[in-house]
């Protein structure tokens, strides 16, 4: 496996200081964002999945812990919009350049609006993909904010 991916490249360029973590990626897994927070011994709500969303037919970039789902009338008011919806993983693949279960919010072919859970910036690091399935990068939340031009807000489903 590759350590060295746009994502990877996107950070270096950036100056943020992160680290790398590789994992044997379980594509079985029940919840592949919590089988990758378990090979990496880190507390699920440090580590975070990216998921490709459409509001009102936009794409959009959520950010949310692997422990919780995406609320989607929480993320369709964080962008002004009335309707959100996942995106077809084809859909996603295309845009952001990266595989299903590899989507990282850093390096992306095409840059979306980012929106990160309000919850990341409590904890002093986080995981986030990497841009490839088993990598994952740490790092300040408040430096992945800043970097992505995101937003934090609440975005979880209750």
């Amino acid at each position: 496996m590759s350590k060295i991916t746009p994502a990877v490249r996107f950070l270096e360029q950036t100056g943020v200081a992160f680290s790398v973590r590789t994992y044997d990626y379980d594509p079985n897994a029940d919840r592949v964002s919590l089988q990758a927070a378990e090979a990496v011994g880190a507390d699920p709500a440090c580590v975070f999945k990216t998921l490709m969303a459409l509001v009102d037919n936009k794409p959009v970039c959520a950010i949310i812990p692997s422990d919780h789902e995406l609320s989607m009338k929480k993320l369709a008011a964080a962008f002004g919009g009335k309707r959100a919806k996942m995106m077809q993983p084809s859909a996603a693949e295309r845009i952001t350049g990266y595989k299903v279960g590899g989507i990282s919010p850093f390096g992306q072919l095409r840059t979306s609006p980012t929106a990160i859970e309000v919850q990341a910036l409590t904890h002093e690091q986080i995981y986030i993909n990497g841009g490839q399935r088993g990598l994952l990068v740490r790092l300040d939340p408040n430096e992945a904010v800043r970097i992505l031009s995101a937003i934090a807000v609440p975005l979880a489903a209750e």
